[in-house]
């Protein structure tokens, strides 16, 4: 296979891998206190972390110090995202959050333009535009469904974003498995200490089985993503990003009997459309650059 073949089929692991871990972690239905559940993940995600870092390369702790401010800025956006993303996956259809996450890499550009000062053609920027508006379609403004759990979702985006934006601040030389180990202890220690103000619930041996499991998929999405960019064309790779909804479809409807409806596809769509034309026209700049 080419590597550009190689890459799409580990950028593919790498969003089922993400969204099993979503399903897993919406299948324990509240049974354990969110700040619990983030933390017992967590604390397993480090240790395969740290075991999955003796094979990938080393773990160096040994950065300039903007490096560490940048690292800061993307664990805090890290903590913020989880807690939001999460707290409206339990109460809105997998498919519905994912949909709307998949605005991210608009988001991105956006942001790139704004703060970072990237040029961004017309073209881009009406893509962008269409999009945001393939996302009102999934969150229905002051229609019925529209809750708080929408807003969440629209938070978690933003947060993502940074995180991001923060990802493109690093300096090349900085290990990625060092960033994810951090990223993975940040939110550990965040949700450990929020979780002291609240008891804890007892862990069944299926809650167990569900939170081990969601460790292992974040891991493996974690472990795939790193190794997408070892592999082939980044442009050619990333608009296989967008299978991520697929894999929500059907987990969704499989897992949960939910199916979005068609103003929610059809808003999902508009989004997954223009992400692509705009990584398709961000991979022509560059070239014609």
């Amino acid at each position: 296979m080419s590597p550009n073949t190689i890459g799409a089929l580990l950028m593919i692991a790498s969003m089922a891998c993400f969204t099993i871990n979503d399903t897993m972690l919406k299948a324990t239905d509240g049974a354990v206190p969110l700040f619990q559940l983030l933390f017992l993940r967590g604390a397993i995600t480090s240790v395969l972390i740290l075991a999955l870092s003796r094979h990938l390369g080393r773990i160096d702790l040994r950065l300039p110090r903007r490096d560490w401010q940048v690292i800061g800025l993307r664990s805090v956006a890290e903590v913020a995202a989880a807690y939001f993303f999460l707290s409206a996956l339990f109460s809105m259809p997998l498919a519905n959050v994912t949909a709307i996450l998949q605005v991210v890499p608009l988001s991105v550009t956006l942001a790139s333009a704004l703060v970072l000062r990237e040029a961004v053609g017309w073209r881009r920027l009406s893509a962008i535009a269409v999009g945001f508006c393939g996302v009102l379609l999934i969150v229905k403004p002051g229609a019925e469904g529209f809750n708080i759990w929408s807003i969440y979702v629209l938070i978690a985006v933003l947060c993502v974003t940074v995180r991001d934006l923060s990802t493109r601040a690093l300096s090349p030389a900085v290990p990625s498995m060092t960033v994810t180990l951090v990223t993975a202890l940040s939110v550990m220690t965040a949700a450990g200490l929020a979780s002291l103000s609240a008891p804890w619930a007892p862990v069944t041996t299926d809650l167990a089985l569900l939170i081990g499991g969601s460790a292992v998929f974040v891991l493996g999405g974690y472990f795939f993503s790193i190794q997408v960019m070892r592999a082939g064309d980044v442009s050619f790779i990333a608009p296989f990003r967008y299978t991520g909804l697929l894999w929500a479809l059907v987990l969704g409807w499989v897992v949960f009997g939910d199916w979005p409806g068609t103003l929610t596809l059809i808003g999902a769509a508009i989004v997954v459309a223009t992400g692509v034309f705009t990584l398709y026209r961000e991979r022509k700049v560059k070239l014609s650059g």
